[in-house]
């Protein structure tokens, strides 16, 4: 790795905000969705609806990255994004009705799916700068904006901050922030500039194979749907099936979520010293060791300790997708790339959300999270067509299948 310029790292910095801004309001929402339902008196099941919402409406918000990029930069698509989480965010907090909070939280969802889409673009034209695997650092940074998002609305809860007033307020931060940030990300010009260095200016013709594509989608909303799915279910796994209290069936997403940050925060190192592949079918085995523990644990205690190994697998996954994908091509195919496997996102979270609790309504939780340690086994069986450490060009070469991007 050579010397680093002062824009990339600037660029670098800037992202990491951007993902953390991510990561932090969409907390606020989630979290925040317990005081919507006393306020506006909605159903269980208008909720789950709602999520599925949002989860929907931003697989259209990374369409219209792609568009938005490939015309001007992936820098004006995210700036764009964060503009639209504040302004959908302030619309979520005046939403005078349940009608208009569904359609706010609906443009949201939008402004989602812009800003996943975008900053995965930017984390990836920003390693291709490095010469070196750091797109594990930006996810553990949205990790971690999204525990300071549930942190922020635990203390808003504890000074009696209404509800309006904490949306707000993270609306104006995610504003304030973005801002400043916006100005320091890479541009259309320094984004391709870095790509024609990793990859060879011929990378931007080369026809993008269909199956190598579907592989890295797959094991990325692979890692999504396990994600929600412990989001989702855990806590009412160990209290309804285990018999745990509250407070400690809370505990098994928080140490999912630790674990997952932790694995984040040292994925950059091991893919480094491993190699992709290798890292995937470890992080596939200890995933899958992890969850398994759980289906079977005989009490809480024993669960949680499987959903923390758990997190440790799940962590690093879905940023090597879009660091694999990202060598197969360069300049403003890339974006489009990036943004078209940024749906398999999406197609994860209701797989996840719909499947496992669908399962879980029939046979119970624990038959539920079966789901889980199998999809976790179908990664390691995806890793063959990651990189190894030995053969870096080795998919960048190969061309074989239905090219997913022709123009």
């Amino acid at each position: 790795m050579g010397p680093i310029s002062p824009v990339l790292r600037g660029a670098r910095i800037a992202n990491s905000f951007a993902f953390g801004l991510q990561g932090f309001f969409f907390a606020v929402v989630l979290t925040e969705l317990p005081q919507q339902k006393d306020r506006f008196g909605l159903s269980d099941g208008l909720i789950a609806g709602s999520v599925v919402l949002v989860s929907i409406l931003a697989g259209v918000g990374s369409v219209a990255a792609e568009q938005v990029a490939t015309r001007w930069s992936s820098r004006v698509t995210v700036r764009i994004g964060l503009l639209g989480i504040t302004v959908t965010g302030c619309a979520i907090a005046l939403a005078p009705d349940t009608p208009v909070l569904l359609i706010t939280l609906g443009l949201y969802g939008i402004a989602v799916g812009i800003v996943d889409a975008s900053t995965n673009m930017q984390g990836v034209f920003i390693q291709h700068g490095y010469g070196t695997f750091i797109l594990s650092s930006f996810y553990a940074v949205w990790s971690a904006g999204s525990i300071l998002g549930a942190l922020f609305v635990s203390a808003c809860e504890a000074l009696d901050v209404t509800l309006r007033e904490s949306l707000l307020t993270a609306a104006g931060i995610v504003l304030a922030i973005g801002l400043l940030i916006g100005p320091r990300l890479l541009g259309a010009a320094a984004a391709e500039s870095a790509t024609e260095v990793a990859n060879g200016e011929s990378s931007a013709f080369a026809m993008v194979p269909l199956r190598m594509y579907l592989a890295f989608g797959i094991a990325a909303s692979l890692v999504f749907a396990i994600d929600l799915a412990v989001s989702n279910w855990s806590a009412l796994y160990l209290k309804e099936d285990l018999l745990a209290s509250s407070s400690t069936a809370a505990l098994a997403l928080a140490v999912y979520q630790c674990a997952s940050l932790a694995a984040r925060l040292s994925g950059d190192l091991w893919v480094r010293r491993l190699g992709g592949r290798r890292v995937v079918r470890i992080a596939g085995a200890v995933g899958v060791l992890g969850l398994a523990v759980a289906v079977v644990a005989p009490g809480p205690v024993v669960a949680i300790v499987g959903f923390l190994i758990g997190g440790f697998g799940t962590g690093v996954v879905a940023p090597l997708c879009f660091s694999e994908a990202g060598q197969l091509t360069s300049g403003r195919r890339l974006d489009a790339l990036i943004a078209r496997l940024n749906l398999f996102n999406y197609a994860g979270t209701l797989v996840g959300g719909g499947l496992v609790g669908a399962i879980a309504a029939g046979f119970g939780h624990r038959i539920g999270f079966v789901i889980p340690v199998l999809f976790m086994a179908i990664v390691i069986g995806l890793a063959r067509v990651f990189h190894s450490r030995s053969e870096p060009d080795e998919l960048s070469a190969s061309s074989d299948g239905r090219a997913v991007l022709d123009t």
